[in-house]
């Protein structure tokens, strides 16, 4: 079991927005398992959090941009990239404006403030995606794809064709994770002449200056385009040195724009949520086709995990038989929906039913057709949960459960006689004051039959 991770202590970085030239403190702190990444704009009232999610993706204009109930979060990728490239699950990330720091163009600076602020196991099981068969996203305008096939580790591979002279075609591979740090991390931002010149007109690359961003001279540059360059830069001098590069910025590696395009790929595709052992392999990337790409990921694991059917062995003793199930539960025949307890801890439970044709249910409910009653499977599934709540106390014999809400509840298949139920719940918060608040899902014959969110309190006999 490999388990979560988060970082020990808070870490901060200041530096300017790339597009935005606005000074930004950005500052990672430690998160709870399951928080995934959450950047925090501690500027604005109320500091909202936008998550960092696919489905929260407006505009993929040179860079990768979120938002949420109208707050933004501008160029997030490289940030994203260097704590997917670090292994880590869980971080809060604070900003006091938009955009992050560009640094370099690259994502070396963040890797370092990670590892400065000590990378820490916690005490929850990581989540996976197993990728099983080839899922593809295509862009038929460009003719950009990303494709996933199955592999023993997450790893990636980038080709690239500018279709330009002063870099053509690249390709760069990432083999597994571990290469990120030493192979990835410091391959800088690039852009062309043609497009530095659009960026400028639009008011953009504010905070672009030679030492963060890679410009690759495609074209002749006329005396007033040198002009506007010195003015935009803040530069008394500006070449074009014999590689093509702007300036006399030396790159890192001969194919530095291939591998800065596989950081964009890892960056955007930490959109989906969670870590994937799968082959990426990404044709023509860029911001619009990898976030596509990621919200289609994060639509299929999450119908898959809403589908998955929990294994059990039912020849195993149970946890709980139905006589130390009614010695917690105060419901009695006909009215006790539970048989047996497979499986609890401090933060779910499952349990199962057997129904048969003898329920007293069935004597008037569609007797030519019997189905479960729908509500008596929600019922079935809150006795469940009322175990895990009952658990908590010493003497759960004089409390009683009261539901208090039921939420976003779907029936998607009938449960007929001599079907087997299993209900798993799941804590969607911590217990407090005896309140339970649970994600309920039942399954028979290898499918979701219901699901919903139960919410229930505890309280003590009079």
């Amino acid at each position: 079991m490999v388990k979560q991770t988060t970082i020990k202590n808070e870490v901060s970085l200041k530096g300017v927005g790339l597009h935005t030239g606005q000074e930004v403190t950005m500052t990672f702190k430690p998160a709870p398992v399951n928080n995934g990444f959450t950047f925090v704009r501690v500027d604005l009232e109320g500091q909202p959090i936008i998550e960092a999610d696919a489905n929260y993706v407006v505009n993929t204009q040179r860079g990768t941009n979120l938002e949420k109930l109208g707050v933004k979060i501008q160029t997030s990728e490289h940030v994203l990239a260097a704590f997917v490239g670090c292994d880590v699950d869980n971080v809060i990330i604070e900003l006091d404006a938009s955009e992050p720091p560009i640094m370099d163009g690259s994502s070396k600076y963040f890797v370092e403030a990670i590892e400065k602020a000590e990378i820490v196991e916690q005490d929850a099981e990581r989540n996976v995606y197993v990728v099983k068969e080839v899922i593809s996203y295509m862009d038929e305008v460009t003719g950009s794809e990303i494709t996933i096939i199955p592999s023993e580790e997450y790893c990636v591979t980038a080709m690239v064709d500018f279709g330009t002279k002063v870099l053509g075609t690249q390709n760069a591979t990432m083999k597994s994770i571990t290469e990120f740090k030493s192979e990835i991390a410091d391959c800088r931002t690039f852009s062309f002449l043609h497009e530095l010149e659009g960026l400028l007109e639009h008011g953009l690359i504010k905070g672009g200056d030679l030492n963060n961003a890679i410009v690759y001279v495609d074209k002749e540059i006329s005396s007033e385009t040198m002009e506007r360059l010195k003015v935009a830069f803040g530069k008394d001098n500006i070449s074009v040195k014999p590689n093509g590069v702007l300036d006399n910025l030396t790159l890192h590696y001969p194919n530095e724009a291939a591998r800065h395009k596989l950081l964009d790929v890892v960056g955007d595709l930490a959109l989906i949520g969670t870590k994937i052992k799968g082959k990426v392999i990404a044709n023509k990337p860029g911001h619009f086709v990898n976030t596509m790409f990621a919200k289609k990921m994060s639509k299929i694991i999450k119908n898959e995990q809403k589908n998955q059917v929990p294994v059990f062995d039912l020849n195993k003793e149970p946890l709980m038989d139905v006589t130390k199930i009614m010695s917690m539960l105060p419901h009695r025949n006909p009215f006790l929906l539970v048989d047996r307890i497979l499986e609890m801890s401090d933060t779910h439970v499952v349990g199962l039913k057997n129904v048969t044709m003898n329920e007293d249910f069935f004597v008037g409910h569609f007797p030519g057709a019997p189905v479960m009653p729908g509500v008596l499977i929600i019922e079935a599934m809150a006795q469940t949960g009322g175990i895990l709540i009952l658990s908590t106390v010493p003497d759960p014999e004089n409390y009683l459960t009261y539901f208090m809400k039921i939420d976003n509840v779907k029936f998607k298949h009938k449960v007929l006689p001599g079907d087997t139920l299993i209900f798993k719940l799941s804590l969607l918060s911590p217990i407090r004051r005896g309140i339970c608040h649970m994600q309920a899902s039942a399954y028979a014959n290898g499918k979701l039959v219901t699901e919903a969110e139960l919410m229930a309190q505890i309280v003590k006999k009079n």
